[in-house]
């Protein structure tokens, strides 16, 4: 799984690892939605299902930068 993707996307879309916007220009939400979708209070969470074979590779994830700004029932993974 490759964190870096949504690093550089959330980046180029000004949003912060809380998932809020502070970006800089219009263009940054005109196509937001292609990766995000918008939550309550103004947060942005990330279009995504994380799917792996083993739960501690999830578990790396959550603990990340990134962690909270997925939501936790995306995460799938075996047992």
């Amino acid at each position: 799984m490759h964190m870096s993707f949504w690093e550089v996307i959330s980046d180029e879309h000004g949003i912060d690892l809380t998932g809020s916007y502070h970006g800089d220009s219009d263009l940054q939400l005109q196509r937001i939605n292609v990766y995000y979708n918008e939550a309550s209070g103004g947060k942005y969470v990330p279009r995504a299902i994380l799917v792996d074979l083993e739960p501690g590779t999830m578990d790396s994830v959550r603990s990340g930068p990134f962690g909270q700004v997925f939501r936790p029932g995306n995460f799938v993974f075996g047992e």
